[in-house]
């Protein structure tokens, strides 16, 4: 009876151990958190901007688009893609900055859909989209480097300016902010600058566009939204925690998640 006794303690003291733990390390998570975070009624912009080289595109439905012809706007540039989840969720609120912001913001689409201007159309049509969206193309990619993870969203300032980039899912509230900043509608904002930290690890459930190791550049275009949605969803066995996507792009040198991914996508160009 002692010795079942002194077991239960024992086990019990295990367990508050843990859960102390558990609480020490969440605190830690959330202070550093609110560490990186800009304080109430601030924004957080890049220290230097690089210089967006202008571009002019015909968007989906036929028009021109010119950022020459923008300046003095804060420009949205939003890649994105019509089997993305994350871009469609974000969708109704950029509308809705668009509508709101109209004489200082502009937010122009460059959708990365393997298929043709007329079914990005259509879906911007079904979806009440109000700014243009053009396709993507090699040359755009290189004037926007580094958008490996759809949505990216690079933020210009009037000057056509580098002023922040997000991958993933935009935190509205913010990108507001950001806006109101750069144009000047809300001068009480105090502006934190901040170094680029162009994060390599996926947040707010980018999806990937671009898997380190893999080509996805042979399958045909259905097949590849297919194998792209798939290693945007299936988990690495390297105990990670994370998607084949995410653990490809976290850790190229992952043993485990490339033969994975290189099987997934081998399958799906047999179709099976």
């Amino acid at each position: 009876m002692l010795a079942r006794r002194i077991g239960i303690t024992v086990l019990g003291v295990i367990m508050v151990a843990g859960i102390v733990a558990a609480m020490v390390r969440y605190t830690r998570q959330v202070e550093k958190g609110l560490a990186k975070a800009p304080a109430a009624g601030s924004v957080k912009l890049l220290k230097e901007r690089a210089d967006i080289p202008p571009f002019t595109a015909t968007d989906v439905t036929g028009k021109p688009v010119s950022t020459a012809k923008l300046r003095g706007k804060v420009v949205l540039v939003n890649f994105w893609a019509t089997w993305c989840p994350p871009c469609r969720e974000e969708i109704p609120a950029l509308i809705e900055l668009q509508k709101k912001y109209k004489d200082e913001l502009q937010i122009i689409g460059v959708a990365q859909d393997s298929g043709s201007a007329e079914d990005v159309r259509r879906f911007m049509e079904a979806n009440g989209m109000n700014y243009p969206s053009v396709l993507s193309t090699p040359e755009l990619e290189k004037v926007f480097p580094g958008v490996y993870a759809l949505p990216t969203t690079f933020v210009l300032d009037h000057d056509g300016r580098l002023a922040q980039k997000h991958v993933g899912l935009l935190n509205t509230g913010v990108t507001e902010l950001e806006m109101q900043a750069l144009s000047g509608t809300n001068p009480a904002l105090r502006v934190v600058y901040a170094e680029d930290e162009d994060k390599v690890r996926l947040a707010n459930a980018a999806q990937a566009n671009k898997i380190p190791g893999i080509d996805l550049s042979k399958l045909p275009p259905d097949r590849k939204a297919e194998a792209l949605k798939q290693l945007n969803s299936e988990h690495c066995t390297c105990g990670c925690g994370l998607t084949l996507a995410q653990c490809r792009i976290d850790d190229p040198n992952c043993g485990v998640s490339l033969p994975l991914a290189q099987d997934l996508v081998t399958k799906i160009e047999a179709g099976k």
